[in-house]
């Protein structure tokens, strides 16, 4: 895919996250993997329902700007946790976009203290994996790109505590899709309570699901089971 079709891709999916309220004004960010040494990512700042592809920066994995500057992008910076997304390229060569979103339902299950795989379909177990919480850590800081560290070699989902999502794909629309599920997910997992809870996957069913998710090729490594 060109760079330049890879901008208005990115403009889309940010309009998708705002329509459907994963993130909110300027919130969230969004990257892409041109090559070994580029990364396209969005400026900090911006509204993400109205963000245009020339918008868009180019950062080296020092997480500098290496794009030419031009009068409408001079005064733009790249997103404030550009450190996390290179974490994730730097550990992940089979990545190739992250999406950091603000979705409602799975933010609320964090901060709540609950566990949003308790009551989860199959289906989010065999695109999503396993879901861990990732420990609190202040917004663009380095804190954020350790938090995750251990943790995005084994998921392609990760729950920021008290701060959203982290999703990650092969492309750009697998990342997006993943933080569809995600959050449709969290909004089951939220309903059920309300209903009083009910009876979550045991063991040996979320082995089979994995092991389906492996043989799919959606699995990147051998990803740690926890049941509630």
């Amino acid at each position: 895919m060109s760079e330049r079709t890879t901008r208005k891709h990115i403009c889309r999916v940010a309009k998708l996250m705002h329509r459907f309220q994963l993130v909110d004004g300027s919130a969230g960010n969004i990257s892409v993997r041109l090559d070994e040494d580029r990364i396209l990512i969005t400026p900090s700042g911006l509204i993400k329902a109205f963000l245009e592809p020339h918008q868009l920066l180019i950062i080296g994995l020092d997480g500098r700007k290496i794009m030419a500057d031009t009068p409408e992008t001079r005064h733009l910076k790249p997103s404030s946790e550009s450190l996390m997304h290179l974490e994730v390229y730097r550990r992940r060569a089979d990545v190739n976009a992250v999406i950091h979103a603000h979705p409602s339902y799975a933010t609320a299950l964090t901060i709540a203290g609950l566990d949003m795989q308790r009551y989860t379909i199959p289906e989010a177990i065999t695109l999503l994996g396993t879901i861990p919480n990732a420990p609190y850590a202040t917004p663009a800081t380095t804190e954020e790109g350790a938090a995750i560290a251990d943790l995005i070699p084994y998921h392609d989902a990760i729950m920021l505590s008290y701060h959203g999502s982290l999703t990650v794909g092969r492309d750009l629309w697998e990342a997006y899709a993943r933080l569809e599920t995600l959050e449709h997910t969290a909004k089951l997992t939220f309903l059920v309570n309300q209903l009083g809870g009910g009876q979550p996957l045991d063991a040996d069913q979320m082995q089979k699901l994995i092991d389906m998710r492996k043989k799919m090729g959606l699995a990147h490594a051998v990803e740690p089971i926890s049941t509630p």
